[in-house]
């Protein structure tokens, strides 16, 4: 009788899969488009951010070591290299960082040191890209 595979040992499989990482693009997004603490990040987007929410989540589980579909359909890309064309203020860099790490916060995954950890470092990621 065969086995079933282990499931990996990543972030992304600890946190929950898929689930989870929509549940924090979708409540990141929702923050941005409703709280005014995020209106020059918001100013940025498109007004439909229904692309952004299917792509986000698939970044972030690729980075967590998860299904890798949006790194292989953007080779050689990172979120760097996508936003080197736009001016990222320290102001909207800051609101990106503290909007995601509210999202993680509110979906509340668990383990939660995986969770802190995962906020804390995009928190510097994006703090890392204003200028």
């Amino acid at each position: 009788m065969e086995q079933p595979s282990p499931v990996p040992d990543t972030p992304y499989h600890r946190l929950g899969g898929a689930p989870v990482f929509e549940a924090i693009a979708n409540r990141f997004y929702d923050l941005m488009d409703s709280d005014p603490a995020y209106a020059e990040l918001r100013a940025m987007h498109a007004a439909d951010l229904t692309p952004m929410r299917a792509s986000l989540p698939k970044f972030l589980a690729g980075w967590a070591g998860g299904p890798r579909d949006w790194f292989e359909a953007n080779p050689g890309r990172c979120m760097m290299s996508l936003h080197a064309p736009f001016t990222i203020e320290a102001l909207t860099a800051n609101q990106w960082a503290d909007a995601m790490e509210r999202a993680i916060t509110d979906v509340a995954p668990e383990p939660a040191e995986i969770a802190t950890s995962m906020r804390e470092v995009l928190g510097r990621l994006a703090r890392g890209m204003g200028r």
